[in-house]
């Protein structure tokens, strides 16, 4: 005897598949870390250089974690470069969760970083550390390690940080990137993107994080004017349903240092 067809539970089978496929895609975003060492001078920033590139990275690296970038405010007269960033990425929280306790019985990275771990309180490698937790984007899951491939000291890091004035505009902002095509659009002029993401923690929320990278400063302010000519920012920027979704930009120009992934 045939059972008859049932239509509406092969709906829910249909419903439930796609949700569980949804769910496993979102699994495979990407977490980031960024890492911030305020530093107040050289001695300073010369420490806190010798363990990251002889002991931490090493260290992380010996955790199956790859491609973390390390950068420094590009010099100019206005900005002061006090400030160390480290961008790690996660396979998942889990990795982020067990990273501490595993190398704090690393061997090697308490023999390789012993003078900063063990500094005396009144003589400190850096004057705080500040961290960011993100993830990736759905429309840029995973990171894409830079490959630009001028000398380090010309490259221009840019690492921008969008505050929205709610949850929900922040929310309607991060659409703009990944359902209105700002992604895309980097991507159609070349920016390079490293990577783009949503804040779970930090200290400048509702924002979101992003990347890209130039060979120079004289590609990345002709690429910045090409983003802004071309029709589909101004498609976004004039769309009702993105207005207002933003009210901070904080903009920071980085170069890699010598011991960086990129």
């Amino acid at each position: 005897m045939n059972t008859p067809f049932n239509f509406t539970r092969a709906l829910i089978i249909v419903t439930v598949l796609f949700t569980c496929i949804g769910h496993a895609q979102e699994t495979k975003r990407e977490f980031y870390e960024l890492k911030t060492y305020l530093i107040k001078n050289e001695d300073q920033e010369n420490r806190v250089d010798h363990y990251l590139k002889n002991a931490y990275l090493p260290a992380l690296k010996r955790q199956g974690i790859k491609n973390i970038g390390v950068f420094k405010v590009r010099p100019n007269k206005f900005t002061k470069a006090d400030k160390i960033y480290i961008l790690i990425p996660f396979a998942s929280l889990d990795q982020f969760e067990k990273l501490e306790a595993s190398i704090a019985v690393d061997k090697e990275h308490l023999s390789s970083g012993k003078d900063y771990i063990t500094a005396k309180y009144n003589d400190p490698p850096y004057q705080r550390i500040s961290s960011t937790l993100m993830r990736a984007f759905s429309g840029m899951p995973h990171m894409r390690p830079s490959q630009v491939s001028t000398p380090r000291s010309e490259r221009v890091y840019e690492l921008r940080s969008y505050e929205s004035p709610t949850e929900a505009t922040y929310k309607n902002k991060v659409a703009m990137f990944n359902e209105g095509g700002e992604v895309d659009l980097f991507e159609s002029i070349g920016a390079n993107a490293v990577f783009y993401a949503e804040v779970i923690s930090g200290s400048q929320m509702p924002n979101l994080m992003y990347m890209t990278t130039y060979a120079d400063m004289a590609q990345r302010d002709a690429l910045w004017e090409k983003f802004f000519a071309s029709e589909k920012w101004t498609e976004l920027k004039n769309d009702e349903h993105y207005k207002n979704n933003m009210n901070k930009a904080d903009i920071f120009l980085l170069y890699p240092t010598s011991y960086s992934d990129y």
